[in-house]
């Protein structure tokens, strides 16, 4: 899909808002776990240029200085992301990214306008709309509308714009905060920029697509293999 056909207007928004995990075996008394083959890279990208501030501040958990730096582009609405969100980002941050090891970061690539909505919402204070939340905010707000997905994304009315809404005021918005949020113009154009800097520069084109050191890989990852290919780079 090119990219020129992804750009979102206040209007098209407005208008669309309307590898399993399987225990190691044991072999006798002795608890031994076969290797895991790493992911396949797709492509080699410039990480001091990847790091560039970009449009949007940086979502961003972990130390700044950690050995490791994954860059994860995702769409809200895609359900690998959410597979991943929800199976695998948070053993792997109490493992690696709490310890210092991994300095993880979230960048938004929407492919809808539904996915748009919800990373605006993300990136609002519920409170005071006109102001954007901090990292851990975002990231709690994006881990509960993983979980939510199907009930907001699809849901069984039809209603997308209502279900979201009622999502979101779980997280504490209400109905003038939600609205403000999703009239934001800037934050509408910077999300969108976002993506296309994404595509451009970097070569984005599915989700979730994660930079790490340097690699690009595709696709969702199982804890096993994303602790084997972080363990590779420490």
């Amino acid at each position: 899909m090119p990219i020129s056909s992804l750009s979102l207007s206040r209007r098209h928004l407005m208008g669309g808002v309307a590898a399993t995990a399987a225990s190691l075996p044991v072999v006798g008394m002795a608890s031994k776990a076969f290797a895991v083959d790493l992911p396949d890279s797709t492509g080699s990208v410039d990480m001091a240029a990847v790091l560039k501030p970009g449009p949007l501040p940086e979502m961003a958990l972990g130390e700044a200085n950690a050995p490791v730096t994954i860059v994860e582009y995702m769409s809200m609405t895609c359900p690998h992301c959410a597979h991943f969100h929800t199976t695998t980002f948070e053993p792997i941050k109490q493992k690696y990214i709490d310890t210092g090891k991994v300095r993880f970061i979230v960048r938004e690539f929407p492919f809808d306008p539904v996915a748009t909505a919800a990373f605006m919402l993300a990136r609002c204070n519920p409170q005071k709309p006109s102001e954007l939340s901090d990292a851990n905010t975002y990231f709690a707000m994006v881990s509960m509308l993983f979980k939510q997905q199907r009930a907001w994304a699809a849901p069984a009315d039809g209603n997308v714009r209502a279900a979201l809404l009622q999502n979101s005021k779980l997280a504490g918005f209400t109905q003038e905060s939600f609205e403000a949020c999703l009239t934001n113009q800037k934050l509408l154009d910077d999300v969108n920029a976002t993506m296309k800097r994404g595509a451009d520069e970097f070569k984005v084109n599915s989700t979730p697509t994660f930079l790490i050191n340097g690699k690009h890989y595709s696709g969702d990852m199982s804890v096993e293999v994303m602790s084997a290919l972080i363990d590779s780079l420490l």
